[in-house]
């Protein structure tokens, strides 16, 4: 089981969190993505149609691939209302943070970008 937490909000990095998910799930592995940091920032990009990415990003959306999406970085950085407009659950177990020891006790292997 993999987690692939996105930390980094360029948006060429987060196209191989997207690469890597649908490649791992395609593989027969569990495999979900935790946007923290910057990389919440990319949600309403990535809802946009004329984005040239969205179709990757749907495609992992719409296989599941997304668990969620930090509920602090998220308020601080003013996507908020489009993570939730987006519907991507909003994670804050840790201080407004998704905590990547609560990943572990699940399981998931923590793989960073």
């Amino acid at each position: 089981m993999n987690c692939l937490y996105a930390f980094n909000g360029e948006l060429m990095c987060f196209v191989h969190v997207l690469l890597n998910a649908l490649d791992m799930k395609e593989k027969g592995e569990d495999t979900i993505i935790v946007f923290e940091g910057a990389s919440v920032t990319l949600i309403p990009e990535l809802e946009k149609k004329e984005n040239p990415f969205s179709t990757l990003y749907f495609k992992a959306k719409d296989a599941g691939l997304i668990d969620g999406a930090c509920k602090a970085c998220s308020a601080k950085l003013g996507v908020l209302d489009a993570v939730k407009e987006a519907g991507i659950e909003l994670i804050g177990d840790m201080a407004g943070h998704p905590s990547i020891a609560e990943y572990q006790k699940k399981g998931y292997t923590i793989i960073t970008f």
